[in-house]
């Protein structure tokens, strides 16, 4: 089915802060500019993971899924058409842009955009660090992960899984409720909580390989007077080490390293949690916004 999220895209008033942001603070590569003034980054040698495109508003515009090909693309298809979702087919001129071989996409329940993809481009060697030394883990286990916000916890669990073929790691319940879902040995590659009447996007999880790179990255936060989420700390259930910053666009980028892996060849056992940190994790005085949330696009079904 799914096999990793390959990119992510964003709309922001903010756009150009990432030409300094993702580099200076993250360590991406800053990608060619676009014709459209979409900001482009990159966290190996895939063209581009994750865009910021130019707007009024703070927003995520679309996930893209990494499928195996045209035949898991088709198989994808016929689960939400059954699903009553419809997918739109591309005549190829949207993948040209993503930079794919092909590409198809819906609209979730929740009113998110997917796209199904394979064949990301990419240009062997040619990943340049913004922050000497840094390296990201990717390849099959793709860009990181990203946590929505969506009205309804079962409708979520039944699309997803049921639906799309994500399995569940595991659960945290711990004044609030977040669900982790699988589909490569990275223990989550989407989570969501259920806020009702509300959808958004909370964060995009990257996954560098040293610790060392997060704890510089959070001096750098902290000396510049970024606005942290969440203190350098560490997760019960995939056990990140990592901190919580927001940026530019609203949404918070979870900058962590050494998470669990799934060995997705033998059985794995449900986890339950009662607490989202085994240590750290600390919030500021004054709680940020819960990233980019609003009304729902359309209510759960």
């Amino acid at each position: 089915m799914i096999d990793s999220l390959a990119y992510i895209g964003f709309t922001s008033p903010n756009a150009q802060a990432w030409t300094t942001f993702g580099p200076e603070i993250l360590g991406l590569h800053l990608a060619a500019p676009r014709p459209d003034g979409a900001v482009l980054l990159r966290n190996d040698d895939a063209a581009w993971r994750i865009a910021i495109h130019p707007g009024d508003t703070d927003d995520l515009a679309y996930l893209g899924w990494a499928v195996s090909g045209p035949d898991a693309v088709a198989a994808v298809t016929d689960r939400l058409s059954a699903a009553g979702i419809d997918v739109h087919q591309d005549d190829g001129t949207l993948a040209a842009q993503r930079m794919v071989s092909s590409l198809a996409w819906f609209t979730d329940p929740f009113g998110f955009r997917h796209e199904l993809v394979h064949g990301l481009a990419t240009e062997p060697g040619s990943f340049s660090a913004g922050r000497p030394g840094v390296s990201f883990v990717t390849g099959d286990e793709g860009l990181g992960h990203a946590v929505l916000i969506v009205p309804d916890w079962d409708a979520a669990t039944q699309f997803f899984v049921d639906v799309l073929g994500f399995r569940v790691s595991d659960d945290i319940e711990a004044g609030i409720k977040v669900r982790f879902l699988h589909c490569n040995p990275r223990h989550h590659s989407l989570a969501f909580s259920a806020v009702p009447g509300m959808a958004g996007f909370h964060h995009l999880m990257l996954e560098v390989t040293d610790a060392e790179h997060v704890r510089q990255a959070y001096q750098l936060v902290q000396d510049r007077g970024l606005p942290v989420a969440m203190s350098l700390g560490k997760h019960t259930n995939d056990e990140m080490f990592s901190f919580y910053v927001r940026t530019p666009s609203g949404f918070e980028i979870e900058y962590g390293a050494g998470g669990r892996v799934i060995d997705t060849q033998k059985p794995w056992e449900i986890g339950h949690y009662d607490a989202l940190s085994t240590w750290g994790h600390q919030p500021p005085a004054t709680p940020l916004f819960p990233g980019i949330l609003h009304a729902a696009a359309r209510p759960a079904s």
